[in-house]
């Protein structure tokens, strides 16, 4: 089954069009990647020469999982670039007071988080402690909790932002949270509600 790109307008003002551009292309790279991937999987998997030492099935294997998390962590990132500024509903300020003592501390550990990552900031429900926390991504596949459900998601790959903010990290994050959709946020808190007794 073909996996198709999703449409995203722009209609944000964390970064300007150009930037939005060049990003909503390399997504749709990670799109044809995982068809391509599928496609060599199902036609060509060549299992008999199978190794953790390399090799053209781990190769695939490897590339399987780098390219659909990177579908999905942008999916997740477009939907989640605003255009003005809100404030967090109930949900949220639940998740910040509980897990974080307050907006102030979470979005600090935020922000601190953003800088150290060189793929990807999430704020995500981890069920296993039962806590919500900031966790950083190196790579699309590397540094996930197994079973982590994501709220926010922020792409810190140069990539995402350099194009108009240069090396002003600072400036790109506090863009992001200023100008987040904060109802988008309520309705993935209410999944993480929904489906984990407590975790609000």
């Amino acid at each position: 089954m073909q996996v198709s790109a999703i449409k995203f307008p722009y209609t944000t003002s964390v970064v300007n069009k150009s930037q939005f551009d060049a990003h909503i292309t390399l997504y749709e790279g990670y799109v044809t990647m995982t068809n391509l991937t599928d496609k060599t999987l199902a036609t060509q998997p060549e299992l008999q020469t199978a190794s953790p030492s390399g090799g053209h099935y781990r190769g695939w294997k490897k590339t399987e999982t780098y390219a659909i998390n990177g579908i999905i962590l942008h999916e997740m990132y477009f939907q989640n670039l605003g255009n003005c500024k809100t404030a967090p509903g109930k949900n949220m300020q639940a998740i910040f007071d509980k897990y974080f003592g307050g907006f102030e501390k979470w979005k600090a550990d935020f922000v601190a988080c953003a800088t150290s990552a060189r793929g990807w900031c999430i704020l995500v429900y981890e069920q296993r402690t039962g806590t919500c926390r900031n966790i950083l991504l190196d790579l699309h596949d590397e540094g996930h909790i197994a079973g982590a459900f994501p709220i926010m998601v922020l792409d810190m790959y140069e990539h995402a932002y350099f194009m108009e903010y240069g090396t002003n990290k600072a400036a790109y994050i506090n863009k992001f949270i200023d100008n987040y959709p904060w109802e988008l946020a309520e309705q993935r808190a209410d999944i993480v509600g929904a489906k984990f007794q407590h975790a609000l």
